[in-house]
C-alpha cells in the first residue's frame, strides 16, 4: 500500500485528505495526474472541499481508495489523563440527517463537523476614535 496526501489552503488554515494506491506513483506523476483531475473539477465540486472532490474522482478513475470521514470503524480518543481516554461516536449518515450540529443533550457542548476560518485582521484605529 502506498499513502498521497493532498492539502488544500495555505501554511495557517489547511485541510488534508489521504488516498491510498496498491501501486506506487512517482511523486511527479502522482502531481500531474492530480493536476489533470483539479483542471476537471476545480469549477463543479461534488464535495465540500476541492481535494474531496479530487480523492473522489482518484477513487472512482484510477483505483486509489479515499480514506474519509465515512469509512471509519472506531476513533479512539488519547490522552495522558486517564479521564480522557474513550471510544467516541461516530456518526453515520442517518444520524447527520436528524441533527443540525446544534447544541445536543450531552450538556449543550456542540458535536458534529466544523469548519474553520482563520482571519488576521488589523482594526482601523482612525474608525474607532
Amino acid at each position: 500500500m502506498f499513502f498521497y496526501e493532498l492539502h488544500e489552503g495555505d501554511d495557517e488554515v489547511y485541510s488534508d485528505v489521504l488516498v491510498v494506491s496498491e501501486s506506487e506513483w512517482e511523486p511527479q506523476e502522482f502531481f500531474d495526474l492530480v493536476q489533470r483531475v483539479r483542471h476537471e473539477v476545480q469549477d463543479a465540486f461534488e464535495h465540500d472541499t476541492l481535494i474531496e472532490s479530487i480523492a473522489s474522482i482518484l477513487e472512482r478513475d484510477y483505483g486509489f481508495i479515499f480514506v474519509s470521514d465515512d469509512r471509519l470503524i472506531a476513533a479512539v480518543n488519547v490522552s495522558k489523563q486517564e479521564a480522557d481516554n474513550f471510544l467516541a461516536e461516530l456518526e453515520n449518515d442517518e444520524e447527520d440527517d436528524d441533527d443540525d450540529d446544534d447544541a445536543e443533550d450531552d450538556g449543550g457542548e456542540p458535536r458534529g463537523d466544523y469548519r474553520s476560518i482563520y482571519a488576521d485582521l488589523e482594526p482601523d484605529v482612525d474608525r474607532l476614535n
